[in-house]
């Protein structure tokens, strides 16, 4: 039933995590890249007791989502050309906000298979398609809002609760 005159009131937003990545190339397809990753990313809402997928949520890298071929590591550690290169700093980037938050729960990670520039060894998240994942749950007892950005120096990633 809807009532005229009467509102909804809207939750309330409040920070409970942010991380920011610099970015140490310029490349334009890494770039667009991680555009496109945060666009898909950027205002997810994960609800309280659900799981999140990094990869469902962001879906496969195509070139006809607008996906272009950037520098990614393959599974031994070597630089080579690959569809949705850029993507694992975002990852890596909401991973690191995610560890601030005890009650977000992490529940599939992976390193890469080298070390990356943007952060510290040890505290980087890979992901590919169908193979690797970051995932994480929802204890917060909230609905949780995810904001993701780039302005072609860093990524960050913030993390608010919707009270």
């Amino acid at each position: 039933m809807i009532k005229k005159g009467v509102t909804t009131p809207q939750p309330v937003e409040e920070p409970i995590a942010n991380f920011s990545t610099k970015i140490y190339t310029k490349d334009s397809s890494r770039q667009n890249n991680i555009n496109i990753t945060c666009q898909a990313l950027n205002g997810t809402i994960v609800e309280n007791g659900a799981t999140f997928s990094f990869c469902n949520t962001v879906g496969p890298a195509t070139t006809a989502k607008g996906y272009q071929k950037a520098d990614i590591f393959d599974n031994k550690g070597q630089k080579k050309k690959g569809l949705g290169g850029g993507n694992c700093q975002i990852s890596t980037t909401l991973y690191n906000a995610l560890l601030a938050v005890p009650s977000l729960v992490v529940t599939e990670r992976h390193e890469h298979s080298n070390k990356v520039p943007y952060v510290q060894a040890g505290k980087d998240a890979a992901v590919a398609y169908g193979s690797y994942d970051l995932k994480f749950r929802n204890d917060s007892g909230t609905p949780i809002k995810i904001l993701a950005e780039s302005d072609g120096e860093t990524v960050s990633v913030s993390l608010i609760a919707l009270k």
